[in-house]
């Protein structure tokens, strides 16, 4: 059985990541219609090695017959249209936060809550979580399972395609203008992002955290466990694919560095690179393009009870966006679509 899957969003950087990794996966479709602004109409994208698709504009589509729209457009536009489309009878899948905090839409990483996509049926919406938080819980999930995590404390650093393309864009024009000693101009980042980091993602909130860091904590209760207190600190950093995270967890239970690392090295989804010698972790460069979260750094913290260090990596673009939609889009067709077919 193959779906008629709408992509919404297709010409920026996610929106294309899930076109690539629908075709990877070979999700079972019938139909593949790429969907973005007015702006875009007759652009076109990659589908697979040889195929090509033509953008069709969004504010003119009709949703009816469609089985599955994957959101990746930005809020405002997923707030206007996600609700029409899962009116007119898709199943969506949305990329942005705008949906994320809704009590009636599943957040859902099928590592992690696959019970959760119940919820669809609520108001046919499904939320893909923050990018940061998808790879971070989906680390914390075996290891919660086994010592009940209290309290996480982290540290990201998030490359600027997170930001989106022009933000990427802002990092190469920059590092080449100060090779030939051009001026140094910003238009998307508060500060220069060539050769610095930036402890500002989002909007500044009145307690003094930033809103990237706010969704880390909520997103994180909402998925995991509404038991646990999360302090983030989000920091971009000038790289152009994939974010990492220096994370610290205080557990009720006592915690084996050896055997939480068996823990990880069994767990769905993650790859551990931990050697404790020159090269024997993951960073940025190495994780871009692969769909595991990697965890290295695996180590006992002397300084509170029951506490845990590791060092989290992942694709931002695939684990942290592309991918997770279209692993629940699969979790839809094993569970819920197949059979009622």
């Amino acid at each position: 059985m193959g779906y008629k899957v709408a992509v919404v969003g297709a010409t920026g950087n996610v929106g294309r990541e899930m076109l690539q990794t629908l075709w990877e996966r070979r999700f079972p479709v019938s139909e593949v219609v790429a969907l973005a602004s007015t702006r875009s109409i007759g652009r076109q994208v990659s589908f697979g090695e040889q195929n090509t698709l033509k953008v069709a504009a969004l504010e003119n589509f009709d949703f009816r017959g469609t089985d599955i729209a994957l959101f990746s457009p930005g809020s405002a536009v997923s707030a206007e249209y996600a609700p029409k489309a899962a009116k007119d009878g898709a199943i969506v899948i949305d990329n942005t936060s705008k949906f994320r905090m809704d009590p009636d839409v599943p957040l859902i990483v099928p590592e992690v809550n696959p019970e959760a996509v119940a919820g669809y049926t609520r108001r046919g919406i499904i939320a893909n979580p923050n990018c940061s938080t998808i790879q971070m819980v989906v680390a914390l999930k075996p290891l919660h399972d086994r010592y009940r995590i209290r309290r996480v404390v982290v540290a990201t650093y998030q490359s600027t395609s997170g930001a989106g393309k022009a933000a990427m864009d802002e990092l190469f024009t920059q590092t080449r203008a100060i090779f030939v000693n051009d001026p140094v101009e910003r238009t998307i980042f508060t500060k220069q992002i060539a050769f610095n980091c930036i402890p500002h993602i989002d909007i500044f909130m009145d307690d003094g955290s930033t809103k990237e860091e706010w969704k880390m904590s909520v997103e994180t209760r909402k998925i995991l466990d509404p038991k646990i207190k999360v302090q983030a600190t989000c920091v971009r950093v000038p790289v152009f694919i994939g974010h990492s995270e220096a994370v610290n967890i205080e557990c009720e239970e006592p915690i084996d560095p050896e055997e939480a690392r068996e823990l990880l090295r069994e767990a769905p989804g993650v790859v551990v690179i931990d050697n404790r010698a020159d090269e024997g972790y993951a960073t940025q460069v190495e994780v871009a393009g692969e769909d595991a979260v990697y965890v290295s750094r695996i180590r006992s913290d002397p300084t509170v009870d029951n506490g845990l260090s590791l060092w989290v990596v992942g694709d931002n673009l695939r684990k942290g966006a592309a991918l997770n939609a279209v692993q629940i889009a699969e979790l839809l067709d094993r569970q819920y679509l197949a059979k009622a077919a």
